[in-house]
């Protein structure tokens, strides 16, 4: 893998645990140093865990809510109420639950055709004095290698000067809208989770080939100067 630090739980329910502890400790450093706390949520089943955890105490009452602004890391070409929305399982599971503020929630208006040149738009406003610097971006990754939407062998790899890109995925017969390398790479921490047997093969491919970052998309993922963090369950570490 590449370098970063790395822990590794018992199962997805550790993992869960750890990725929100240090979510509120990512929020609490933020706010205290800069007024405000930058993160880009993920989709997927252990990130629902991780959202289900911060809106509950005690967790959720360790967050400034009125004081974090909310963005993703990529979405899929539905509404809002498709069960297959990142957006829609991250307000179900969290956004609703806590007092954040509506207006620093931005999600990505996957409905529309343009919705990357949308989104980008939201991002200018979002970060008004210069490039984006997230102060936490969450990610998962897929058994292919995949993060975000950046799937093996795609033109969005390669992306970097847009912030924000529409993929083609072939292989799943539709486009996907996702926050490009550099934006990941820029942010003060990337945090990302994988569980499951099915990781299993992926991360010892990464770990055995870590310049292959086209086959692997995850491997890219090398922020500088922040922090990179892998959180794994045991069956993901196995092999």
């Amino acid at each position: 893998m590449q370098p970063g630090r790395s822990w590794v739980g018992d199962d997805s329910a550790a993992v869960a645990d750890e990725a929100a502890r240090q979510f509120v400790d990512a929020a609490r450093e933020a706010i205290a140093l800069r007024g405000r706390f930058v993160v880009a949520l993920a989709g997927g089943s252990t990130p629902k865990a991780l959202y289900e955890r911060l809106a509950r105490p005690p967790l959720c009452e360790g967050v400034e809510w009125r004081r974090v602004e909310v963005l993703f890391g990529d979405e899929r070409s539905v509404p809002p109420n498709h069960p297959d929305s990142n957006y829609g399982m991250a307000r179900r599971a969290l956004l609703d639950q806590v007092p954040l503020d509506a207006k620093k929630i931005h999600r990505i208006e996957g409905e529309h055709a343009d919705a990357d040149h949308r989104y980008a738009q939201v991002m200018h406003r979002v970060f008004s004095d210069g490039a984006p610097v997230f102060d936490l971006i969450l990610l998962g990754m897929g058994p292919d290698g995949h993060t975000a939407s950046l799937f093996p062998h795609t033109a969005a790899l390669r992306e970097r000067h847009l912030w924000v890109v529409k993929s083609r995925v072939d292989k799943l017969h539709t486009d996907r809208f996702t926050l490009t390398v550099p934006v990941l790479n820029a942010a003060r921490a990337v945090i990302i989770v994988a569980c499951g047997a099915e990781k299993a093969p992926a991360l010892r491919a990464i770990a055995a080939h870590p310049d292959e970052g086209e086959v692997h998309p995850v491997l890219l993922v090398q922020p500088h100067p922040g922090t990179l963090t892998w959180l794994l369950d045991r069956a993901a570490a196995g092999q």
